[in-house]
């Protein structure tokens, strides 16, 4: 054994428990640093609704940790579900009026402190029903210029940068 060697089997025993260097896969899992912490990922749908004056609906989180922030109306992708079909439900349940899903503008990933979320935002026009807010505090419809005027949700402000990019051209 040469003088490297040696060394570098002092520090491993400093540093880690001899199970757990049965091979390089677990000598990987310890590094200097805090461990990476898997975040449980929810999958969910936003629908950006157009009105005919393309005017966009954002509306108002009547509950929880971000109570009084604007978002796109929207919600969980359930098992079995495609985004598409999440997409009608989740709006039939939230606003009372189904949709047509057009079609993807973007998917954003967001690491939120509890969950990573991985969002997939259709563009969406109202095909039948009035509003009827189940969910939310309260509801506007936005032209592209006071996109800005609400304080939008960390995860819907890149579907908001994305939109006003693509709408610009």
């Amino acid at each position: 054994m040469n003088s490297h060697t040696s060394y570098l089997n002092t520090l491993q025993r400093r540093f880690f428990n001899r199970n757990d260097l049965k091979n390089t896969e677990d000598y990987s899992k310890h590094h200097f640093g805090k461990p990476k912490i898997t975040m449980k990922t929810i999958n969910v749908v936003a629908a950006i609704i157009l009105d005919e004056g393309m005017r966009i609906l954002a509306t108002e989180r009547g509950y929880g940790e971000y109570e009084g922030w604007w978002e796109f109306p929207g919600g969980k992708i359930e098992p079995g579900e495609g985004p598409e079909m999440a997409q009608r439900r989740e709006i039939m349940e939230e606003l009372g009026v189904e949709i047509e899903v057009e079609n993807l503008l973007c998917t954003v990933e967001h690491d939120y402190p509890n969950f990573h979320l991985k969002m997939h935002c259709y563009m969406c026009s109202i095909t039948k029903g009035e509003i009827d807010l189940r969910e939310h505090k309260s509801a506007r419809w936005l032209a592209k210029e006071s996109l800005e005027s609400v304080e939008w949700l960390p995860a819907d402000v890149e579907v908001v940068e994305k939109f006003s990019i693509i709408n610009s051209i």
